[in-house]
C-alpha cells in the first residue's frame, strides 16, 4: 500500500463544463471506475479526491470537480467549491466536449486557471465524435491565446490518446529541488538526532503525527539515528545517550521545557520551524512572529489549521496559543479559529494570522494562504515560530539553519 502523504503528492484537478466528460477522463487515465459517469448533467456534485499511483508520474491526487456551468443557488455553491480546488491544484486539466462548440464558459474557466498560474492542458474529449478537429483547435489557440502543444484530442470512450495524455501530464509536473530536505541536510550519517514528542490527551492514539513521521523518514534517508523520547523523559534520555545529539527537534507545545533541558551549545529547533523552512516560508513566518510585540487590546488574531480533528480540552490552537498570547502581551485579544479547507477570503479584520505547520496541505495551497495574507497586508506566522518567539528561543531555534542559508 502506498502511504505517500497527500501533501507530498501532485494534485491534478479536472475542470470543465457539465457533461464534458471529466469523470470519464479520470476513469480512462486511471484504468478504474473511480468516478461515476452518467449522461445526466451535474452527476458530480462535490469535488472528489482520490490518492493513487498514476504512471509515469507516481503518487498523485486526482480531483474530479462539478461542472463550472452549473445553475441555481445550489449550483453556485458547487461552483464555489470547484474554484476553491484551484488553490491546491498543481496541474489543471480543462476538459472540453470536442463534439460541441467552444463556449465563453470554457474560456472563463481557462482564464481562472491562467490567473492562478497553474500549468494547464486543454483536453478535447469525444474525438471519435468530432467533425472538424483542425478548425476547433485553431479556434482555441486563437481565443485562448495558447499554442497547439497545450491541446490534446482524446476519446475516453475508445482510449484514443489516453497514453499521450498521461505523458503530457507528466511533462507538466513542477520541477522540484531534489536537494530540498526536511532535516537530513543539517546532519551527517551516524549522527544522533533526538526527537521530543509529548504524549498527552491531544496525541493521536497508537501513532505519531505526520510531521514526526516525515522527519524520522528523512533522517533515515540521511543515515542518522533517530531517538524519540517523551518530554517527561528528556533529561534522563540525554544523560543515558552516551554522546551528545547533533540536533534536538521538539514539538512546539513543549518548546520551553525542552530548551531548559537541552544544553545551550546543542542545536535545537522544532518540527514547525523545520517544515516552514522545508515549504519555503521560514522568513515570512519569522517576521510575522515579531508582530506579536505590537499587538494591542481589541486586536483580532486568526488561528488557522489545515486539518480537522477532534478538539481536546488542552488543544494547542484553541486553548494553549490564546493563553500564551494573552500572558505574553498582557492584552485583551480577540481570537477567531478556522480549520480544514476553511480560510477567510476577507482578512482585513485580523491583525495577525497564526497558522499551523500545514503538514496536511500541499505546497501550492500553503503558498496560496501566505499570498492571501501578503495581499491583504496581514502578517502571518506559524505555531512553532510564534511559541519560540514568545519563549525567547527563536534565535536559537533558527541558528541551526545559518550555515545552510549562508551557503546559498
Amino acid at each position: 500500500m502506498n502511504t505517500t502523504p497527500s501533501s507530498e503528492r501532485t494534485h491534478i484537478g479536472i475542470f470543465g463544463r457539465r457533461n464534458a466528460g471529466k469523470s470519464s477522463i479520470i476513469n480512462a487515465l486511471t484504468g478504474q471506475r473511480l468516478a461515476i459517469v452518467s449522461d445526466i448533467k451535474g452527476t458530480t456534485t462535490d469535488p472528489v479526491m482520490k490518492a493513487m499511483e498514476l504512471l509515469p508520474l507516481g503518487p498523485v491526487v486526482m480531483i474530479d470537480t462539478p461542472g463550472l456551468d452549473d445553475a441555481g443557488d445550489l449550483g453556485m455553491l458547487r461552483m464555489q467549491k470547484t474554484y476553491q480546488i484551484l488553490n491546491k491544484t498543481d496541474i489543471a486539466i480543462l476538459v472540453i466536449d470536442g463534439a460541441l462548440e467552444i463556449t465563453g464558459e470554457d474560456l472563463d474557466i481557462f482564464t481562472h486557471i491562467r490567473r492562478k498560474q497553474i500549468p494547464c492542458l486543454i483536453v478535447l474529449n469525444k474525438a471519435d465524435l468530432a467533425v472538424s478537429q483542425d478548425s476547433i483547435t485553431e479556434k482555441i489557440t486563437r481565443e485562448f491565446q495558447i499554442s497547439k502543444e497545450q491541446i490534446l484530442w482524446v476519446s475516453a470512450e475508445t482510449g484514443l490518446h489516453i497514453h499521450e495524455l498521461k505523458e503530457a501530464i507528466a511533462g507538466l509536473v513542477p520541477s522540484e529541488d531534489i536537494n530540498r530536505r526536511i532535516v537530513s541536510d543539517l546532519i551527517a550519517p551516524g549522527d544522533f538526532v533526538l526527537l521530543v514528542v509529548p504524549i498527552d490527551k491531544a496525541a493521536p492514539k497508537g501513532r505519531l503525527i505526520l510531521p514526526q513521521q516525515q522527519t524520522i523518514r528523512d533522517l533515515l534517508d540521511g543515515g542518522a539515528v533517530s531517538i524519540v523520547t517523551r518530554d517527561s523523559d528528556l533529561p534522563e534520555t540525554l544523560s543515558r545517550l552516551g554522546r551528545e545529539p547533533a540536533l534536538v527537534i521538539t514539538d512546539s507545545q513543549v518548546f520551553e521545557q525542552t530548551a531548559k533541558a537541552v544544553p545551550a551549545h546543542i542545536p535545537l529547533t522544532s518540527f514547525s520551524i523545520l517544515f516552514a523552512r522545508y515549504k519555503g516560508n521560514l522568513d515570512t513566518v519569522t517576521e510575522g512572529a515579531r508582530v506579536i510585540d505590537s499587538l494591542k487590546s481589541g486586536d483580532t488574531v486568526l488561528i488557522s489549521e489545515g486539518c480537522t480533528h477532534h478538539r481536546q480540552c488542552e488543544d494547542i490552537g484553541t486553548v494553549k496559543l490564546p493563553g500564551w498570547l494573552r500572558k505574553y502581551t498582557g492584552k485583551e485579544l480577540n481570537f477567531e479559529f478556522t480549520s480544514g479547507t476553511e480560510f477567510p477570503l476577507n482578512l482585513s479584520k485580523y491583525t495577525l494570522i497564526i497558522h499551523c505547520g500545514g503538514c496536511t496541505l500541499n505546497e501550492r495551497e500553503m503558498k496560496y494562504r501566505l499570498k492571501c495574507a501578503e495581499d491583504a497586508g496581514i502578517p502571518i506566522t506559524n505555531y512553532g515560530t510564534a511559541i519560540a518567539y514568545m519563549k525567547g528561543i527563536l534565535e536559537r531555534s533558527t541558528a541551526v539553519f545559518q550555515p545552510v542559508t549562508d551557503a546559498l
